[in-house]
């Protein structure tokens, strides 16, 4: 006879975290919220991340452990995805924790608010220090879709940030929504599942622990990650404009392409800074502008297949002119 199925699934990707693994899957352990399922995808870790999984899943029923060779956390996450059997699902970064009542306040927030996604704020933790602040930027209430698209894509309020919500799973399933395989994949992904959901419940309450390690992404900024930036607000007008909805939402994805550019003008001055060379900064920002305009231009074209590099690194050959999507 099979197994009842959870209401929750959490699934979490994993990839050389064994500092702060423990922390992470005892918060989990640990939830007020009971009926539950965790999934851990282990994604080719080569410290002991592994061996952590594995004793964490033999203690406890409730948690599955899939080992696979080294993908990126998009396929860790798209992994654990097609695996899950809850009715509601939520994303856990490895090297972050959540509060005890992080699950019971998200699921009543779904369920008596007749809710396909919750929301929660977070505090930024530096573990070096132990300096913790919440983040600033907050509303609360139960959201329509309108409402809550338009604040998702000025990217403030509501960031496309996948790991401090819970979702329906259907939303997902339903309409067959993968996360692609780049950096920021959570901003290609957000505004899709959030498109087909009818009312969304914010909770002004800072629930989830997100550690400021050495190796994430923002950490390790490189001319890769920050093309994956460009090309993932490039990903957004496609989703925007292939679902008709380009015109609705317009003014505020124009608002996240101006917050887009200027982080990328930041992360691009920081990795001339870090190779000690200034040589092509200038030429790089002048592109990202280009490529913003390109992105926001009347003329943009949805059904082309490819979002080519706009940056390039210090010591990478000039790219070519011409970045439009081909």
């Amino acid at each position: 006879m099979e197994a009842k199925a959870p209401t929750v699934s959490i699934i979490i990707p994993v990839y050389n975290v064994e500092k702060f693994l423990r922390k992470c899957l005892t918060s989990l352990v640990e939830q007020t919220f009971q009926d539950r399922e965790i999934i851990a995808v282990n994604d080719g870790s080569t410290d002991h991340s592994l061996d952590i999984l594995r004793e964490f899943e033999q203690k406890y029923d409730f948690i599955t452990v899939i080992d696979q060779k080294n993908r990126g956390m998009s396929k860790a996450r798209n992994r654990g995805l097609s695996l899950a059997r809850g009715e509601y699902i939520c994303f856990i970064d490895s090297d972050d924790y959540v509060a005890p009542n992080f699950l019971e306040r998200l699921y009543n927030a779904c369920v008596k608010n007749d809710a396909q996604i919750s929301c929660c704020y977070y505090y930024y933790l530096f573990p070096n220090s132990g300096f913790t602040f919440e983040y600033p930027f907050r509303c609360s209430g139960v959201l329509t879709r309108e409402e809550a698209m338009n604040k998702l894509l000025r990217d403030m309020q509501i960031q496309s940030l996948v790991w401090n919500k819970m979702y329906k799973r259907s939303l997902f399933t339903d309409y067959n929504i993968q996360f692609p395989s780049i950096a920021f994949e959570d901003m290609a992904t957000a505004n899709r599942v959030f498109a087909h959901a009818e009312r969304i419940a914010v909770l002004d309450e800072p629930l989830y622990y997100y550690v400021q390690r050495s190796g994430s992404t923002l950490a390790t900024i490189n001319a890769s990650k920050i093309n994956d930036f460009i090309r993932a607000v490039a990903m957004v007008r496609v989703s925007l404009e292939k679902s008709g909805q380009f015109c609705q939402y317009r003014k505020s994805y124009l608002a996240l392409t101006r917050k887009t550019a200027l982080c990328c003008y930041w992360y691009v001055l920081r990795m001339h800074n870090e190779k000690k060379s200034m040589r092509g900064c200038l030429t790089n920002m002048r592109r990202i502008n280009r490529a913003m305009r390109h992105y926001t231009a009347e003329s943009f074209d949805p059904l082309s297949p490819q979002l080519p590099d706009v940056v390039c690194a210090p010591t990478d050959k000039k790219l070519e002119k011409d970045y439009s999507i081909r």
